[in-house]
């Protein structure tokens, strides 16, 4: 009952995607209708014939076999025709359908937070926006079609039987409901079965994805071997799971065609008992055979369609996992735009814990960044200094207190301006696949070639890009893997010239680099927070002993805070960091953040 009730529920969920292309659905099912009628015509002109010519050959003549044939052909015209138009639009009606639900996974994708890409797997969220919609796409224009040519072949195969026999067409019947249970049950198998196959290929994706994006780690350390085992241990779970996947569609094939059998059993049995008793006439016998053909091919296309629709209905379930997927930021109503005038940030009461762990890494902060300030963020590891910045732009909501910019709670006002006016610039910088003057436009898009030229002489980026292969248009390759760390690093802050927001996050942007790099780096850095809020995570104290004001994060909240000189001067944790001694052991003049 419970999965009865769930097939129901997801069904319902894809109505409103069916519904659009209605017009398109209802012609298809016409055309199904037309199908249908031609190929119920011949077992009655094969009757006609048969009693005819048993009974008044003289009546057979050339003319009415010839007007027969030609309503015949007419026939099959009009059915090739409907086929045509079914086998055509009913397939596109499924494409956009498919587009529809794959472009309503993708915005909702877009909208879901920092949490849900943490615990799911790329690979898992590719195989369900890809090859399960593609399947979805069959379902679209096969299920309502079938159901429906199976509805109008049975009910007619049977009104026509009856007239023929009676009892012999109960007979037959009563070996439908056998046959609905027996293919039901193991239906029930060949879906649970759909669903772990895509389960694991999205799994087999994920290691695929992961071991390619990750081929120079493996050739750093040689471990071609390690990445081929830990493959070939997802490739033999998804053999094992297709293998048995097939042993069910085996089981299924083969009991649909046992019943097939037995329906021509007792046809040839009962027929042939109720010809000898004189019930039922040799025209009347062929036609009944005829149509006990049409209804088990019938029969046999509706079962053996189950497992297309276990297909569609496992595709349509994965869907709408994707787009059950809690929204955790949202815009709050009546949100309105920030309106940034000096860009003042203050912490009040700020507290924050991870909604999957529960580890709570903020309590009770309370921080003012002045117009203009540049402030730096140091501390040990998991010191809470990122997570403070991403709850500025609310990659995060805070979980007591609130967050304001120019008077303003970040949550009372949209996402899209609020993070429009906040720059940011990470350690890890993503570039997209594409040309360098792709990636810097992305910053602004619809930016001009001037425009992406002039925030690239800004980053200090235009000398070297000028210098390669085909200049702005060089191909940087997937994530940018053909550019050097820092060559990467300038087109990401090229990209944050090119938006031009008032507050600026820095979070590690040097801490990767070679010396030579984080000085050029670091110029171009110090250029772009020129006349910004800026909030610098640093990597290197020696990288912001320039800063406005420092702050020292702990495990307490904020232990420290005040120019490098002042920190030095209080002789605490900063000049501890500074000179090395952390918890009286030696330690690197820098602190990891």
């Amino acid at each position: 009952m419970q999965k009865t009730s769930r097939k129901k529920g997801l069904l319902r969920r894809f109505w409103p995607y069916l519904k659009k292309y209605r017009r398109v659905l209802v012609f298809d099912l016409f055309c199904a209708a037309l199908t249908t009628i031609c190929d119920m015509v011949l077992p009655l002109i094969m009757r006609y014939l048969t009693n005819t010519a048993m009974t008044n050959l003289a009546a057979l003549t050339a003319g009415a076999v010839l007007r027969l044939g030609g309503l015949y052909l007419v026939l099959r015209l009009i059915d090739g025709a409907a086929n045509y138009y079914m086998a055509d639009m009913g397939h596109v009606m499924g494409v956009y359908v498919e587009t529809d639900m794959r472009r309503d996974a993708f915005a909702h994708l877009q909208r879901l937070g920092y949490t849900y890409y943490s615990n799911t797997k790329v690979g898992q969220i590719m195989g369900r926006i890809t090859n399960d919609l593609f399947d979805v796409t069959e379902f679209a224009h096969h299920c309502p079609e079938e159901f429906f040519i199976a509805a109008i072949k049975i009910a007619v195969s049977f009104v026509i039987l009856c007239q023929s026999s009676v009892a012999l067409t109960l007979i037959l019947f009563a070996c439908v409901p056998l046959m609905a249970v027996v293919s039901t049950g193991i239906n029930l198998k060949v879906r649970a079965a759909y669903r772990r196959q895509r389960v694991q290929i999205g799994e087999l994706n994920a290691r695929i994805e992961d071991s390619l994006l990750g081929e120079r780690v493996v050739k750093a350390f040689a471990n071609e071997e390690v990445e081929k085992e830990k493959f070939e241990r997802d490739n033999a779970a998804f053999q094992a799971i297709k293998k048995q996947t097939y042993r069910f569609m085996a089981a299924f094939q083969t009991s649909t065609r046992l019943f097939d059998g037995l329906m021509y059993l007792v046809v040839i049995v009962a027929g042939g008992l109720f010809l000898v008793s004189g019930r039922i006439g040799a025209g009347d016998m062929v036609a009944y055979m005829l149509y006990v053909t049409t209804l088990i091919a019938t029969i046999r296309r509706i079962v053996e369609f189950a497992e297309q629709f276990q297909r569609g209905m496992t595709g349509i379930e994965r869907f709408c996992e994707i787009m059950d997927a809690d929204v955790e930021i949202l815009d709050g109503p009546g949100a309105l735009p920030l309106q940034v005038q000096k860009g003042c940030i203050r912490f009040e009461d700020v507290s924050f814990e991870y909604p999957d762990d529960h580890n709570q890494v903020l309590r009770h902060v309370d921080l003012e960044v002045h117009p203009g300030e540049k402030l730096a963020l140091v501390g040990p590891s998991g010191g809470g200094k990122t997570t403070l910045c991403n709850l500025i732009p609310r990659f995060y909501d805070v979980t007591g207190g609130r967050i304001l910019i120019d008077g303003q709670d970040v949550r009372s006002v949209t996402l899209k301006s609020l993070r429009g006016a906040i720059g940011v610039v990470q350690q890890d910088v993503y570039l997209f696949s594409g040309s360098v003057y792709e990636n810097i436009a992305y910053g602004k898009p619809g930016a001009s070639r001037q425009e992406v030229e002039a925030a690239a002489r800004l980053a200090g980026a235009h000398e070297f890009i000028a210098a390669l292969k085909d200049g702005y248009d060089t191909y940087v390759g997937e994530r940018g893997v053909k550019l050097s760390g820092g060559q990467k690093q300038r087109i990401a802050i090229a990209r944050v010239f090119l938006k031009n927001p008032p507050i600026l996050i820095l979070d590690e942007a040097t801490s990767a680099l070679d010396n030579e790099s984080e000085v050029l780096v670091g110029k171009s850095l110090e250029q772009l927070a020129v006349g910004r809020t800026t909030l610098t995570i640093a990597h290197r104290l020696t990288t912001i002993q320039h800063a406005d004001r420092i702050l020292v994060l702990g495990a307490t909240g904020i232990e420290e805070q005040g120019t490098h000189a002042e920190l030095l001067a209080k002789q605490g944790t900063y000049y501890r960091l500074w000179n090395g001694l952390v918890n009286g052991e030696e330690a690197a003049p820098a602190m990891q953040a």
